[in-house]
């Protein structure tokens, strides 16, 4: 991703320092692949220098691939050669040589998580390793992505009120609402266009687990290689929207429908604003899409349409579609954070591809509240499927009135039982503060709580839950360490009312 020489940072395709430069292009790639799709999207970024960062102030969209279905062997493992083949030929469409990509991210959600197919897909991109944000986004963080991607997020604060985004893909249906620009909660259902497939003629070629359930549920016998009969798809259509409006809170919960969530279902509240929609079936709904992929996709979004209609709820119109989880790009920001911070020992730096928490601490009282902090870590390391992560985690917190003893003791303590599963694993405790007291609570830890495990505290930093960040080897002139910060981009207008960097 970088190299560190002389204590400054260079891009390693551009060969450039970013010292005394105000702008900066770089190439991405974002790639997405899914257990039924799989796209790629190249884009060239123009980062300006704002104070002693860079942030993106344009997005260019060199290149969308179409969409593939995700192609599989017949043990139904993803068949790798033909997924390389297709990436192949998208750099070739898009006149993009692998050596000239400066950043990416790569996603890989559903059955391409799992260990075998992750090895296998991250080999197509070893080369570019260091480059790449990877992401194995399970169904919290899939919700998330997709409700910043279309602009749910966005629309929120550009409208008021609260948003609804219902992202439906070929085996999930992930539900994100969204108030004043942030998502305040998220769940997820076995819904989706393609728990059952056809061939061309019209028989049954697939059938997930989902759509057996459906079928049995309704007395409909489906076997493979026969054609269903007549009106049983759209008896299973109609009951799989049931299921899906219940998921919402339209309409009180039933047992079936509880049987379905892959999430803790959404918390009681008042009826969304608006609807968006994002995911392969929201092409259907808005029209953007006229083709058949073998799939229930198009009845079930005539069906929403007319159910959501009942409802009175108005439908917007999303900025992205089945593109909403692409990460389009990394956004870099370069910062230094300065003299008060604490690294243990200095051998733990430089640090790379670090992921962001920010749990929200309440930090306000005068004498804080442990349970709660403890509380918070647990909300935020679920809400981004984090919670068994294997590698190491940063805690981006925002330090509110004094730094008494008592206070700080009190911070330190929760911090640790909340990352307990972390740091039983030796991993390192990293956190990050947007104020000035990093060097002291990096301290108390080493002198007060004598935690064994590394610690790295600095502050005066601006990022963002879901960023990453790369921390580098502290600078022997000046005692700082350069950080760079590597968000995921989404379209430009879905980032209204949203900081850039």
């Amino acid at each position: 991703m970088t190299d560190d020489e002389g204590g400054r940072i260079f891009f390693s395709s551009a060969g450039r320092s970013l010292e005394g430069e105000d702008e900066i292009r770089l190439h991405s790639v974002g790639v997405d692949i899914g257990s039924s799709t799989s796209h790629i999207v190249f884009s060239r970024l123009l980062l300006e220098r704002l104070d002693n960062r860079y942030v993106v102030s344009k997005r260019e969209i060199l290149h969308e691939s179409e969409v593939l279905l995700t192609p599989y062997t017949e043990d139904r493992s993803i068949d790798v050669s033909t997924l390389g083949a297709f990436i192949a030929r998208q750099y070739e469409l898009a006149q993009v040589e692998p050596s000239s990509i400066d950043t990416g991210a790569l996603i890989l959600t559903g059955v391409a998580v799992r260990r075998k197919n992750a090895r296998a897909i991250g080999e197509l991109f070893a080369a570019q390793a260091g480059k790449f944000v990877s992401l194995s986004a399970g169904d919290a963080l899939e919700a998330t992505l997709s409700a910043f991607g279309s602009g749910a997020a966005a629309r929120s604060i550009r409208d008021g009120g609260t948003i609804m985004n219902i992202d439906i893909g070929g085996g999930t249906t992930k539900i994100a609402v969204c108030k004043d620009g942030e998502v305040t909660d998220i769940t997820a259902i076995d819904i989706g266009a393609r728990v059952i497939a056809f061939d061309e003629e019209g028989r049954v070629r697939r059938i997930e687990e989902a759509g057996q359930r459906f079928a049995a549920e309704l007395g409909i016998s489906l076997q493979l290689g026969e054609k269903p009969e007549d009106g049983a798809l759209q008896r299973i259509v109609d009951r799989m929207v049931d299921r899906l409006m219940e998921a919402t809170g339209a309409s009180d919960m039933s047992e079936g429908t509880l049987a379905l969530l892959r999430l803790d279902p959404l918390r009681p509240q008042s009826p969304p604003t608006a609807l968006t929609f994002s995911g392969g079936v929201s092409e259907f709904i808005y029209a953007r899409e006229k083709g058949t992929f073998g799939d229930l996709g198009p009845m079930i979004a005539k069906a929403i349409r007319k159910r959501v209609q009942e409802t009175g709820v108005k439908i917007e119109r999303s900025v992205e579609g089945i593109r909403a989880t692409v990460v389009g790009a990394s956004q870099y920001t370069v910062q230094v954070s300065g003299s008060t911070i604490f690294v243990r020992p200095l051998t733990t730096l430089p640090m790379r591809n670090v992921p962001v928490i920010a749990p929200d601490l309440p930090l306000d009282a005068e004498v804080l509240d442990g349970d709660a902090i403890v509380a918070a870590f647990r909300t935020a390391l679920r809400r981004l499927d984090l919670h068994e992560h294997e590698d190491t985690i940063a805690v981006l917190y925002r330090w509110q009135g004094s730094a008494t003893f008592a206070r700080l003791d009190a911070f330190a303590k929760a911090v640790a039982q909340g990352m307990e599963y972390f740091l039983t694993r030796g991993k390192p405790l990293v956190l990050v503060g947007d104020g000035d007291v990093g060097g002291l609570v990096g301290i108390h830890y080493a002198e007060e709580l004598r935690l064994e495990n590394p610690v790295v505290s600095i502050d005066g930093i601006t990022l963002k839950e879901l960023d990453f960040i790369d921390i580098g080897a502290m600078l022997e002139a000046s005692g700082a360490v350069p950080v760079v910060i590597k968000s995921l981009v989404f379209p430009a207008n879905a980032m209204l009312g949203k900081e850039a960097a």
